[in-house]
């Protein structure tokens, strides 16, 4: 099938089989026509017909076949794989499946009282983890490596801070693995409320690009603990939870004791290998001088797909994470059609984002173009347009000159740039820009700001609560569209700015990998 053909037909799938089909598309009401027609391709890929685009999925396929089928309709060249629109990588997945499951913890008496998989724990997935575990418990606070002696034997249950100055999940993975512990469970902090934890999981999964290094401490059962069900874990210990947790939220110091029940665990572990793709585009630029020069501008095409339901519903459509943004990037090339700019620039929908940012990986580590050339990148994610734009908060902003372009376009727009007033939560280093930055090509990426106290961080943070990664980030989510429009805006100015300059990007501050 062309893909022509391919994105008549895919289209129409999504608006009858998709989300949209109950009531009349909310696009016929957007009167702005760029708007307009970004929504109409968000309605297209997020449409219940692509099944949440899990990587390597038929419905991610079929996503796929629909941006390339655009990519081509705006007259972008194919810069993928032997002159065609997909860059195809092998990975791997190892998922703990919920069938043949099961958390327990186990009184003196033998009473077992179950823990929820999903709902209440869950499980880090890797090709090492044991088949079963059984063993004491003891609580050991931030798990550092002095808090840990005695552990050996042990399942050491830690407090999962955030907090700057602390252990991190993965060294206390680290330390406990080095203390000899059974295993190790990460009990949620309910006070990080600035991106606060989420219950169900979606699914207990791990997916890498084929060949990876499995994660430290491999083998050892790696866990993660709801706050409310942290009383079930140490129930009969001559501890109170909520007081627990509570001083973990303060970084207060934290007691040690052992619990007196014991963990009981059986781990269905199924593995598979299968193959993933990008979707990649040129617009080959018009300056003798500078078209041998790329700008990467870029987005992930990949969702969540099916998982545990919230509120009765399992398709996972992510609609804002990220179907818009890839859209985003069809209408900055559908606005360039037989309009190049002075520098060539890569169009890209990556795949794995949500599984650790996999494609952008495999294409910075094979590039399809010189990387040498590549000059930056511009990556969509994160974004949240709930309310009106007037502050774009701009990741690593102060790094690379990026942020100096971005500051004047968006004092054009009246738009105040603001640096990220939330590093403890690393979306720095949670997109797709990310690879590129570790590479040492200069990147950035924006996430929608807010004024402390206001309705608009109520309204971001009610997202994040009910709609990140859930079945929720849908299409009939509450939407600013004036405040979408004047994003794309924006971003089209700063692509056009940074591909037209004389001079390109350039790092004011060390690059990651020199850090």
């Amino acid at each position: 099938m062309s893909p022509q053909a391919a994105l008549t037909g895919l289209v129409l799938a999504g608006l009858v089989a998709g989300g949209a089909s109950a009531a009349p598309p909310r696009s016929a009401g957007i009167k702005d026509p760029d708007t307009k027609a970004w929504w109409q391709i968000a309605e297209a890929l997020s449409s219940d017909a692509m099944e949440g685009r899990d990587i390597g999925s038929a419905g991610y396929d079929r996503a796929a076949d629909i941006v390339a089928a655009k990519f081509k309709a705006a007259g972008l060249k194919p810069a993928g794989d032997k002159g065609g629109w997909f860059q195809v990588f092998p990975v791997h997945e190892s998922r703990v499946e919920k069938d043949g499951t099961s958390f327990g913890v186990i009184q003196d008496g033998g009473k077992e009282t179950p823990l929820v998989f999903l709902h209440d724990i869950t499980v880090r997935p890797t090709d090492q983890l044991p088949a079963g575990l059984d063993a004491p418990m003891t609580f050991r606070g931030y798990c550092g490596p002095k808090d840990l002696e005695g552990a050996k034997g042990k399942v050491v249950i830690c407090f999962n801070t955030k907090r700057a100055g602390l252990p991190s999940a993965g060294q206390r993975i680290q330390a406990a693995a080095a203390a000899g512990a059974a295993g190790v469970i990460q009990v949620d902090d309910p006070y990080f409320t600035i991106e606060p934890p989420r219950w169900p999981a979606a699914y207990a999964r791990s997916v890498t690009i084929a060949g990876t290094a499995p994660p430290a401490a491999a083998a050892l059962p790696a866990m993660t603990l709801s706050a409310d069900a942290f009383k079930t874990a140490i129930a009969g210990a001559d501890h109170d939870p909520a007081e627990i947790l509570k001083l973990g939220g303060d970084s207060q110091p934290l007691p040690a004791f052992d619990v007196p029940g014991r963990l009981h665990a059986q781990f269905h572990l199924t593995r598979r290998d299968f193959t993933a793709k990008n979707v990649l585009a040129v617009l080959p630029g018009r300056d003798p001088g500078l078209k041998s020069q790329y700008l990467a501008l870029t987005a992930h095409l990949d969702g969540y797909g099916y998982g545990e339901p919230v509120k009765g519903d399992n398709l996972y459509n992510g609609a804002l994470d990220d179907a818009a943004y890839v859209g985003t990037l069809i209408r900055f090339a559908d606005k360039h059609k037989d309009r190049p700019l002075r520098r060539s620039v890569v169009v890209a929908a990556f795949t794995g984002e949500e599984k650790g940012l996999l494609g952008a990986h495999w294409f910075v580590d094979h590039p399809t173009v010189p990387k040498a050339e590549i000059v930056a990148d511009i990556n969509l994610d994160q974004l949240r347009p709930l309310f009106p734009l007037k502050i774009l908060t701009e990741l690593a902003v102060d790094d690379t000159t990026l942020g100096r372009t971005a500051r004047e376009v968006a004092a054009s727009m009246a738009i105040r740039i603001q640096p990220d007033p939330e590093p403890e939560r690393s979306l720095l280093t949670r997109a797709d820009h990310w690879p590129f930055m570790q590479a040492g090509i200069p990147g950035t990426g924006f996430i929608f700001g807010y004024e402390p106290g206001t309705e608009a961080e109520q309204r971001y943070r009610e997202w994040y609560q009910i709609r990140y990664h859930r079945p929720q980030d849908d299409l009939t989510q509450p939407m600013d569209f004036q405040a979408a429009g004047a994003f794309n805006r924006f971003f089209y100015k700063l692509a056009e700015s940074v591909a037209d300059a004389d001079d390109k990007p350039a790092w004011l501050k060390p690059p990651p990998s020199a850090r």
